[in-house]
């Protein structure tokens, strides 16, 4: 069987590696306030922000090569390869100043803008040039003064189509607002869209790390509740054996000095049986350290076995002033589980012993019963008896040692039920009755 902490770990770092690699760590997230995010932390602004940096060079240049090839020569000639030399260091300036918009940005964007203003001015086949500035402005200004550039910027385009244009037409003044009409919502919506993104994966994180501090919890929890179960076990386990050899120890010992001037043979008798009643506890004592199964069980035979060897050792360590019957009724469909054989032994070894120190019974019998789905295991006694109470309901005297609650404890934990059936004077019958079909341990 696995161990459940083992398998805890590997889903929190399961959980770990969704963090570092689905949502990026905290340090990720993109940098630039109010734009379209850190091109370094998000590739698709960083293959759109070099798309537009080869378009803006290649428009650049296009219009350029359109203005030397129609005006050869020309006076202003010169001026127009100076600006256009300007412009072009000053866009690649721009990656230089970094991506926050700082005053030092918002003014190299404003230069660049005066710049390409003066070009459109000079020679107007640099307006489409304006399309990469929309894409600039977008990214560094606030949205009121982005929409304020673009508009800017549409009204020189319209102005430079219209000079070159032979006469008037409509496409020329409808044309360019509605390239920049769609350049802007095209950007403003991946705006949006980096915007959700980075709040859905600082919230994906959140929830994350809250996942992570309730599987800690959980993990803590479970392993208090293992601990604490694992206390009660050894506690029923040591009560339901060493206890109660020691407890039978201590009264032959006892009888044993009583007897020893007056009867040496009676005293001996009584030294031997506790001698065995040692080992037993010895032998269980060693299991214990291995694998806490009861001895009678780890020696082979099953669970019928190990009730007959109980019921003949009780008799005879009383040495004829005690006996006990063991009977099996039915087969078992199969072998029964080792916990079901474990709890149902250590049971009757409790309930036994319950008799044979508090009843005052000369006779006592153990009855385990086959059925089709659940096994039955009733001890009985011809002693005083006494009044039984419901489950849970404590009487005037102080409860000594474990007894009937570590019994319950044992038959809930397998799904069953204990009764008790007694009254003064009438005896008691111990059933405790386990399915078999819930025996199965779920790890």
């Amino acid at each position: 069987m696995g161990s459940p902490w083992r398998i805890r770990a590997g889903q929190r770092w399961n959980v770990r590696y969704v963090v570092e690699h689905r949502t990026g760590s905290p340090d990720a997230e993109g940098t630039e306030a109010g734009g379209l995010g850190a091109a370094g932390s998000d590739p698709d602004a960083r293959r759109l922000a070099l798309l537009m940096h080869a378009a803006f060079f290649l428009l650049l240049g296009a219009s350029l090569t359109r203005f030397l090839m129609r005006h050869p020569g020309e006076a202003r000639t010169p001026w127009i390869i100076a600006l256009s030399i300007t412009l072009a260091v000053l866009y690649l300036l721009g990656p230089v100043l970094g991506s926050r918009p700082t005053p030092r940005r918002v003014a190299w964007l404003g230069v660049l803008v005066v710049v390409w203003m003066v070009l459109v001015v000079l020679a107007p086949s640099f307006a489409w040039c304006a399309v990469p500035l929309f894409y600039t402005g977008l990214r560094i200004l606030p949205p009121r003064a982005a929409l304020a550039l673009v508009a800017l910027l549409t009204v020189f385009v319209v102005a430079a189509q219209l000079r070159l244009a032979t006469g008037f037409d409509p496409n020329l003044v409808l044309a360019p607002p509605a390239v920049a009409a769609v350049a802007t919502a095209v950007f403003v919506h991946m705006r949006r869209q980096a915007v959700r993104q980075r709040e859905l994966a600082a919230r994906q994180r959140e929830l994350i790390g809250d996942l992570l501090r309730t599987r800690r919890e959980l993990a803590a929890t479970e392993r208090r509740e293992g601990t604490l179960a694992e206390r009660q076990r050894l506690s029923m386990e040591i009560h339901d054996t060493l206890a109660q050899g020691l407890s039978s120890q201590q009264m032959l010992l006892q009888a044993a000095d009583r007897t020893w001037d007056a009867d040496p043979e009676a005293a001996r008798r009584h030294v031997r049986t506790a001698t065995g009643i040692a080992e037993r506890n010895l032998a269980e004592a060693r299991r214990f350290v291995h694998d806490l199964a009861p001895a009678d069980l780890a020696a082979g035979g099953g669970l019928e076995a190990a009730l007959h060897a109980l019921a003949a050792r009780e008799s005879a360590q009383a040495a004829g002033a005690f006996t006990v019957r063991c009977h099996v009724e039915g087969a078992p469909a199969a072998p029964l589980p080792d916990r079901v054989q474990s709890a149902l032994l250590r049971i009757a070894q409790g309930a036994l012993a319950n008799v044979r120190e508090h009843a005052g019974a000369t006779a006592a019998g153990l009855t385990l019963t086959h059925l089709d789905d659940r096994v039955v295991l009733d001890v009985g006694d011809n002693g005083r008896g006494f009044t039984a109470e419901p489950e849970g309901v404590r009487g005037g005297r102080a409860v000594r040692g474990h007894g009937l609650p570590a019994m319950r404890a044992r038959v809930r934990q397998l799904g069953g039920t204990l009764t008790v059936e007694s009254a003064p004077g009438e005896g008691t019958v111990l059933s405790a009755e386990v399915p078999l079909i819930t025996t199965e341990d779920p790890a």
